[in-house]
């Protein structure tokens, strides 16, 4: 399923119309570039994740006028997407020092 189909699954839209479509396709690249702006750092959102998730109610917030609330609301989840994204990254750097320095 692509990702504009699990958007408009998660926000009920059964219908399909240009108009709606391209407001929906709009909404997914914004909210995919703001969520990437919080994790500073590449986000995956074709797995079933947290990460996912949270992209899905951003969308959610975004379709209903109501996308400043979103970071008030998840900033708990914000904080811990950001923190497993610079840790990820910490240990990525580790692993590829300490393989570069063995010997």
């Amino acid at each position: 399923m692509a990702l504009i189909d699990d958007v408009k699954s998660y926000l009920d839209i059964t219908w399909s119309d240009p108009h709606t479509d391209t407001k929906i396709a709009g909404i997914l690249a914004r909210a995919e570039n703001r969520l990437r702006s919080y994790a500073g750092a590449e986000i995956d959102l074709t797995a079933e994740s947290s990460e996912k998730q949270l992209f899905l109610d951003l969308c959610r917030y975004i379709y209903n006028n109501a996308g400043e609330d979103f970071e008030d609301n998840y900033r708990a989840d914000l904080m811990m997407l950001r923190a497993n994204r610079k840790t990820e990254a910490m240990t990525g750097e580790g692993e590829a020092q300490d393989s570069g320095t063995g010997g």
